[in-house]
């Protein structure tokens, strides 16, 4: 499975990302420029990039990162595995293999060996 199919959520978020960043960036210096003409100020890009900076951290600090954490956390958690998404996992195909025993007696192992084979534990 390849790199982008396996982690996809991922590669959208940090899509959205980088769309919000570049809008912000860009709308951000349409508001640096009115401002700057407002006031009669020259526009510079250095006192820009000052602005744009600190508006973007607070951005961070207040919400993008606690959002950024949750979507990479859980991302991580259930794409990686974790001990937390293990134990379900293996307790919910402990569950299913009982049944399949409960149901099929006979027929059980030889469909539990082609999917063994067919679906690799990781």
């Amino acid at each position: 499975m390849s790199v982008f199919r396996k982690f996809g959520f991922a590669w959208v978020t940090l899509g959205f990302l980088l769309i919000s960043l570049v809008g912000h960036w860009v709308f951000g210096w349409f508001a640096y420029v009115d401002e700057q003409t407002m006031h009669h100020a020259p526009i510079e890009v250095r006192g820009y990039l000052v602005e744009l900076l600190r508006q973007t951290f607070e951005n961070w600090q207040s919400e993008f990162l606690q959002l950024l954490w949750q979507v990479v956390g859980l991302t991580i958690l259930l794409y990686v595995g974790s001990p937390q998404s293990k134990d379900s996992e293996d307790r919910s195909e402990a569950k299913l293999d009982a049944i399949l025993r409960r149901v099929d007696p006979e027929g059980a192992e030889k469909i539990l060996s082609e999917l063994s084979q067919r679906y690799p534990e990781k």
